[in-house]
């Protein structure tokens, strides 16, 4: 039997530097302080990774409004009724808090049981009461707001939980309402996610409401780095070919606690039938022993003895399903490891499921939502003692050129390899880019290598404590505006994935061999960059564009650096691990006897800026974003199947839009500026002869209107 093959993959290890992050005097955690010093904020945003400690956060800040801002009420609002535990009784003093965090048993709706009428109404009661917190559901609020209208939460505090379920879509009503609170501005709001972007693309907010908001971010690196036990997170996505059930057994370690998610019964990757599905895993694993009358878990012997409990929570029947949830939520059991071995769920585990020793997330099939794959992948980032390493895999089905849905299946190749570049750059420590000036000075706290700050070289300097790589660019914009400031600083990322979900740019970027890059990282990108923040200067839009581009480009071209002279940014990459041959050296004792890949890609960025004449954003534009992408993919893939995906790609085609060709011809100005001469159609230089193209384009589509 073949092994998967591995497709452009993240499978970045992430070892943090031994800081501790002891909760500071009041019982605080680093996130968590650094969201409270923020508590005086009406409208506050909190982006922290799954497992960081949001709930805890808002807890501090939320009693501070209740006694020290005039707010009469906090109402905690949640997706689901199984996140509402996470905002249960907390005595914080006795972490040295000033109060404790209460909510009455009546006034958590999340464990009421009865109708949303019924809840509805609890809504009301509570609004008319003395009571302080209310937790109910995004669906309760819904009701709640629509009956009692806006005007009815004045003077309170609403704190919403996973916020990239609101929308900016006007079909969204909980985006709708955001809004409507934030027009009538007698609301305090604290938003919390772990994944500020949506799966569909969709902005969460408009930008005139996002401007409102003073941001916390708080990264992976972050969280990572103050672990106590957990060191190490690798992620890897893997082809496979036939049926997923016939291949499992390559990825899927016994040994290793796990959340496997089986697919979608409507996806490729589905045999249509997921109780045979998930018996064939358990076939695979070991015999069967039967069912704990407890707690429901099967219970199968492996070929050296040990007995492993499993979790099925696919199985539709209530008192199968019911049983077996209930022994995973039982808190008497949540520190204890041997509770179960594997859970395999369908549609479960994901958001806000709290296994704290889960230490590996295996997926089957492609996810379409980039959000959910966060949410999975922080059901395996929890600290617990003596988990040292954690990993999330994702096996995906090849494209066959026997399948109907040829173009389906590319289309899932195609995500993948995005979701991949995304997770590369949300897992990446923060880029703090600077324009290169003579004047610079080193910034303190930065680490710029072993030689120093050099006044004549564009710069490469880390800071472990923030976790910031600080990088000097000839030629950058710098942001003007305060709100040009705040993007570059805090929403990078955004902008990334909205790019990377580009069907064009990817689709350019990986198979038009005609491509001239800077149609991708100065038109695509400036048009995705206008649309999300239209509110911005010209100027200030072109400064995140620069920003945004360079943080995706230097983080690829880190990478390349790295795999072409035999660095370990991206280990496994073409070598998917076998669990039946796993070294028996603690994974502890390599860690410490490996370089670490933060060290790494830090390497991996000076390398490259060291090796070009000049780093310039001019360069950095010159660099196709997917080009990393597609060398990897051209080596996990055979010449049959990579053809295929092109002529899919191909069949599509290209042409240059109005919107394209204005933005060309703006461009062309710019460049006429500069050089004194319009750029020309017979260049030698592909992105000035596109330029030419562009105001070619224009001056046709007038002559033809003119013609009409």
């Amino acid at each position: 039997m073949s092994k998967p093959k591995a497709i452009p993959s993240v499978s970045v290890t992430y070892a943090h530097n031994g800081t501790s992050t002891q909760p500071n005097a009041l019982g605080m955690r680093p996130m968590q302080e650094r969201a409270y010093q923020k508590r005086g904020e009406q409208y506050l945003l909190i982006k922290s990774p799954p497992a960081s400690g949001k709930s805890r956060a808002l807890m501090f800040i939320a009693l501070d409004k209740l006694e020290n801002q005039g707010l009469k009420q906090a109402i905690v609002v949640v997706p689901e009724k199984s996140i509402g535990s996470s905002f249960h009784n907390e005595p914080l003093t006795q972490f040295g808090f000033w109060a404790d965090w209460i909510v009455e048993p009546k006034w958590n709706l999340c464990d009421a049981s009865g109708t949303d009428s019924g809840k509805v109404n609890a809504v009301q009661k509570f609004l008319d009461s003395t009571a302080k917190v209310l937790i109910c559901t995004h669906a309760t609020f819904r009701f709640a707001v629509d009956k009692f209208g806006i005007e009815a939460f004045d003077q309170r505090l609403i704190a919403i939980d996973e916020f990239h379920h609101v929308s900016a879509n006007p079909n969204n009503k909980l985006g709708e309402y955001v809004g409507q609170l934030m027009a009538r501005d007698k609301t305090h709001i604290i938003a919390m996610t772990g994944s500020y972007f949506r799966g569909d693309a969709i902005a969460v907010l408009h930008p005139q409401d996002e401007a409102k908001f003073e941001t916390v971010t708080y990264t992976y690196y972050e969280q990572l780095n103050g672990y106590q036990y957990l060191k190490q997170l690798d992620i890897g996505y893997y082809f496979y070919s036939g049926s997923y059930t016939d291949e499992i057994m390559q990825i899927l370690n016994p040994k290793e606690k796990t959340i496997l998610h089986i697919p979608n019964v409507n996806s490729r990757e589905s045999t249509k039938d997921k109780i045979k599905e998930v018996e064939h895993i358990i076939e695979a694993l070991g015999e069967w022993q039967g069912a704990d009358p407890q707690t429901g878990f099967q219970l199968v012997k492996t070929t050296d003895g040990t007995i492993l409990k499993i979790a099925d929570l696919v199985d539709d029947d209530p008192s199968k399903r019911d049983r077996v949830s209930a022994a995973l939520k039982d808190p008497n059991h949540k520190n204890n490891r041997d509770r179960v071995d594997l859970i395999i769920a369908l549609g479960m585990a994901k958001e806000g499921f709290d296994w704290i020793w889960c230490e590996h997330a295996l997926t089957i099939g492609y996810r379409s939502s980039l959000t959910e794959i966060v949410q999975i992948i922080g059901r395996a980032t929890r600290d617990a003692p003596n988990k040292t390493c954690a990993r999330f895999t994702n096996l995906i089905a090849e494209p066959d050129a026997s399948e109907e849905a040829v173009t389906e299946a590319v289309n899932d190749t195609l995500k993948a390899i995005a979701a991949s570049l995304l997770m590369e750059q949300v897992l990446a420590p923060r880029f703090d880019f600077k324009p290169k000036n003579p004047n610079n000075q080193p910034t303190e706290g930065f680490d710029y290598g072993e030689n120093g700050y050099d006044p004549n070289k564009c710069n490469v300097g880390f800071n472990p404590e923030t976790g910031q790589i600080q990088l000097e660019i000839k030629g950058l914009a710098e942001p003007k505006s305060k709100e040009a400031k705040r993007i570059c600083r805090e929403d990078l990322t955004e902008l990334v994935t909205a790019f990377v979900q580009d069907k064009q740019a990817i689709e350019r970027g990986l198979f038009d061999e005609e491509l001239v890059p800077e149609e991708l990282t100065q038109v695509r990108m400036g048009k995705i960059v206008k649309e999300k923040f239209p509110i911005l200067e010209e100027q200030d839009q072109e400064a995140v564009r620069q920003h945004a581009i360079a943080a995706l480009n230097m983080i690829q071209q880190a990478k390349k650096t790295l795999n072409e002279t035999g660095g370990s940014y991206t280990p496994s990459l073409l070598n998917l691990p076998d669990p039946t041959n796993q070294p028996d050296t603690p994974t502890s004792d390599r860690l410490e006897s490996e370089p670490t890949p933060n060290t790494a890609l830090i390497d991996g960025v000076r390398q490259f800026a060291f090796s070009v004449t000049e780093l310039n954003m001019d360069l950095i534009d010159r660099i196709n974003p997917f080009g990393e992408a597609y060398a990897i993919l051209a080596k996990s893939m055979t010449e049959e199947r990579l053809k295929q995906i092109a002529e899919v790609i191909a069949a599509k085609g290209i042409s240059l839009t109005l919107e394209e060709a204005r933005d060309l011809a703006k461009r062309a100005l710019r460049f006429k500026q500069e050089r004194g001469r319009p750029p020309s159609l017979t260049a030698s230089d592909p992105w000035e002869k596109r330029m030419a193209e562009g105001v070619a384009f224009l001056q046709r589509k007038v002559k033809e209107d003119h013609n009409l």
